[in-house]
């Protein structure tokens, strides 16, 4: 049976990468990796390449290590490094034209003509549609109001987890849940009145 690795003790090697340490930041980086990887999926804009965006997050890491304050998990501080270049690199791709009615597949159609006359629930085969749905109306959002609907409501994260995630306070997270489900809210009711008659 293979031995497991030793349990990586991150402070020290921090000290050792912020010494010029080369083989404590290939160990820090292989510590990280699984993190900064599943953060940059979650978030991963249009057109961006996982690989490209996973290195320029370690360069950030790695050129602002030495403002790490310690006063909080280095994961914390890597997940909000991550996050936010995330963030950066969809406002460059914000490019959000209004969700129309000709934007839509038939089977997303079928779904807003559904909400619009019935009262009762999606069939279960419209589940693919309806879930594309919210994709498209996520992509009217901004990449902050996308990233607390996704993380909220898809991912089922909680208030406090996004709240370290991000560095926004407890109250910031809620209103900008509140709004993000209001702005959806709007670009849903605009759709459905192009189906009434």
């Amino acid at each position: 049976m293979p031995e497991s690795a030793p349990e990586l003790d991150v402070p020290a090697c921090v000290a050792q990468v912020l010494s010029g340490d080369q083989e404590a930041a290939v160990a820090l980086m292989h510590h990280l990796n699984p993190l900064v990887l599943k953060l940059v999926r979650a978030h991963l804009p249009r057109r961006s390449a996982e690989e490209d965006l996973v290195q320029t997050v370690f360069l950030k890491i790695f050129s602002r290590l030495g403002q790490f304050s310690g006063n909080v998990p280095l994961e914390h501080w890597v997940s909000r490094v991550a996050v936010n270049t995330c963030l950066n690199e969809l406002d460059k791709q914000r490019v959000r034209p209004e969700l129309r009615w000709a934007d839509l597949s038939e089977d997303e159609e079928e779904v807003i003509k559904n909400l619009a006359h019935s009262e009762e629930n999606l069939d279960s085969s419209q589940n693919v549609a309806a879930r594309e749905l919210v994709e498209k109306m996520l992509t009217q959002l901004s990449p902050e109001d996308r990233l607390v609907i996704t993380q909220l409501h898809l991912e089922g994260r909680s208030v406090d987890e996004l709240q370290q995630i991000t560095g926004w306070s407890r109250t910031l997270v809620k209103v900008r849940a509140f709004r993000a489900r209001q702005k959806m809210k709007k670009h849903l009711q605009s759709l459905l009145k192009e189906t009434r008659p």
